[in-house]
């Protein structure tokens, strides 16, 4: 979207009532929220997998090392490992403050404001 585009669309979305504001909002919150649950359930069940397979968590082989004699599978395992672990720590995060407005609610006074 260009920024011609995006202006007017937030001029749109600012011309609705506060109420409808906040209904958009909070239904995107929550889209997004499930979206990023499953994500999240996804990436630790693949880090659980690679735990379970090498019999440790990706901080003990770490600790370890690889092995000399690690094959090609380790080493794509050991890149995956570490792709998921950080998708669990950024998602887990991106859920903490995506539930905490879902929590709260978006009427916090009248600072109300989506733009930047």
């Amino acid at each position: 979207m260009n920024v011609l585009t995006t202006q007017r669309v937030e001029e749109l979305f600012l011309s609705l009532e506060r109420d409808e504001q906040v209904n958009i909002i909070s239904h995107g919150v929550a889209l997004r929220l499930a979206d990023l649950r499953k994500r999240f359930d996804m990436a630790k069940s693949r880090v659980h997998q690679l735990e379970e397979k090498y019999s440790k968590t990706l901080d003990e082989l770490e600790a370890q090392k690889l092995p000399d004699d690690a094959d090609y599978e380790m080493h794509e395992d050991y890149v995956m490992w570490h792709h998921w672990v950080e998708t669990v720590i950024e998602t887990q995060n991106r859920i903490a403050s995506l539930d905490e407005i879902a929590q709260q609610g978006l009427y916090l006074g009248e600072n109300f404001s989506v733009s930047r």
